[in-house]
């Protein structure tokens, strides 16, 4: 079992102001697989007088030098990218094809696209040709990153690169159910030598190290990714400092398959869905199939779902592993019943273990269909293998189906009608809209209308959540 008990604080690996252990629990078998310390208010402090001494001097370092280090970070984050892979499967049970070509990779991806943005950036500019008015972009100081277990690394890049890229300085706390990753990312830190103090990191969980970052009066800015409920509790603690609150929190994306859809836009939306476990706050778990198709819809849903296999992350191949923990594990579960119990009718999958596994939190792909938007499987954001189908009769009746939702993430939508997908991708109440399977490239922005958080991540636009904008007058 890895001992990971100590924090990186000041440029240094130190041990816990006092002793409390907390095991990572490996779900695949259930068994613990590392052991973390979870970290006390003086910790926290000791990270935060860290980060503020530092970002004096780190504020001032040029864009130039600033670069080096990023550049420096990229060339030891793909020579240790395996042991990234690694450290994802074990911590969180993603297939280590999947950890590799998926979640390891797209680490490297954010990397790669803010030292892009980086170089074209401007932290200064003049207002207009005709004014004496001088516009400074400036670092907003010390920064608090708490990141999520489902996508570790994904979201410690986008929050950590564009944070340092900007001059400022922070305390990363990943979660404490994959942790693993985030101390090897610290380990990538310190092995590029960035100067004490401009990153900390600090194991713990939302009630303890969480608590007291977000209403830390010396934390400048918070960034979180994660439930809209812990969104909410940081938001109110935030309040009293005034602190930059930036969330990106829950989705319960729709997938608008109209009956001139592609012809493979069902099978698709079902490997969409199930990929990394169900596991992704922009999902798209409700699926809302014209009515003409529906019966066909339903046909290939199911018959897709049967054949996604569900094995232990160390095998390879193109299958699924199981949720982080038992905690969501029982809560997928009870959410799968209390689907059966609304009358929603089970089309693959369910509560069972697949027939291969009598030992961790596997789920099977699940499909419900006869689903209707009021039930709880298509209210709330269930986070695992399971997907509701609704039928729709017109295009006004999906888009208000799929708005009909207090989360604004992520929505999807299938015809080959070019103006009917831009009608309605122009409708629908969310920060992104996916159009015929097509990816965002990187450097879009990423983030939530209403409760599915506010700001937002990745390019520029990521960027400019770490600065302050000044205007100064008199210029000339």
């Amino acid at each position: 079992m890895l001992d990971k008990r100590k924090f990186y604080i000041n440029g240094r690996w130190v041990e816990p102001k006092r002793p409390n252990d907390f095991n990572v629990i490996n779900p695949c078998n259930e068994e613990p697989c590392a052991i973390i310390s979870l970290g006390s208010k003086e910790d926290t402090n000791a990270a935060i007088e860290s980060a503020k001494n530092a970002f004096e001097t780190w504020k001032e370092t040029t864009k130039e030098d600033r670069l080096n280090y990023l550049e420096k970070l990229l060339s030891v984050y793909k020579k240790r990218s395996r042991e990234m892979a690694e450290a994802i499967s074990l911590e969180m049970g993603a297939p280590l094809d999947w950890a590799t070509e998926v979640q390891t990779a797209s680490g490297q991806s954010h990397l790669e696209d803010f030292i892009l943005r980086l170089k074209d950036f401007e932290f200064d500019e003049h207002f207009n040709k005709k004014s004496n008015n001088h516009i400074y972009y400036e670092p907003i100081g010390v920064c608090g990153l708490i990141t999520p277990w489902n996508w570790p690394i994904n979201q410690i890049a986008l929050k950590v690169i564009p944070a340092l890229a900007t001059g400022c300085t922070m305390i990363l706390k990943p979660s404490e159910i994959a942790p693993i990753s985030g101390m090897l990312f610290a380990e990538m830190i310190d092995e590029v030598g960035f100067p004490k103090g401009v990153f900390n990191l600090i194991n713990g969980d939302g009630a303890g190290v969480g608590t007291h970052l977000s209403g830390h009066r010396d934390i400048d800015m918070i960034s979180f990714t994660g439930s809209t409920r812990a969104g909410k509790l940081i938001s109110k603690n935030a309040a009293e400092t005034i602190k930059r609150v930036c969330l990106e929190l829950g989705g319960k994306g729709g997938n608008i398959v109209f009956a001139d859809s592609y012809p493979n836009a069902v099978r698709d939306g079902i490997r969409n869905v199930m990929s990394n476990s169900g596991q992704s706050c922009d999902a798209p778990t409700r699926m809302l199939v014209e009515k003409s198709i529906y019966q066909r819809a339903i046909k290939e849903a199911a018959e897709e779902a049967n054949l996604i296999k569900v094995d232990i992350a160390s095998k390879k191949g193109d299958h699924i592993g199981p949720v982080v923990s038992k905690t969501q594990y029982d809560k997928i579960i009870n959410l799968i019943k209390s689907g059966i119990e609304e009358g929603a009718t089970l089309a693959a999958g369910g509560p069972d273990l697949p027939n291969n596994l009598n030992k961790g939190y596997f789920i099977k792909p699940t499909i419900f269909t006869n689903v209707t938007n009021d039930m709880e499987i298509a209210k709330k954001e269930i986070f695992g293998p399971v997907l509701s189908i609704i039928s729709f009769e017109t295009e006004e009746e999906a888009i208000e189906i799929t708005n009909n939702t207090e989360y604004g993430l992520g929505n999807y939508l299938q015809t080959e009608d070019k103006e009917k997908a831009h009608r309605v991708a122009k409708k629908l109440k969310s920060g992104c809209v996916y159009i015929n399977g097509n990816a965002a490239d990187p450097g879009t922005p990423f983030g939530g209308f209403r409760q599915s958080g506010n700001g937002r991540e990745g390019g520029v636009w990521g960027l400019e959540e770490y600065l302050e904008v000044k205007t100064v007058t008199g210029w000339n």
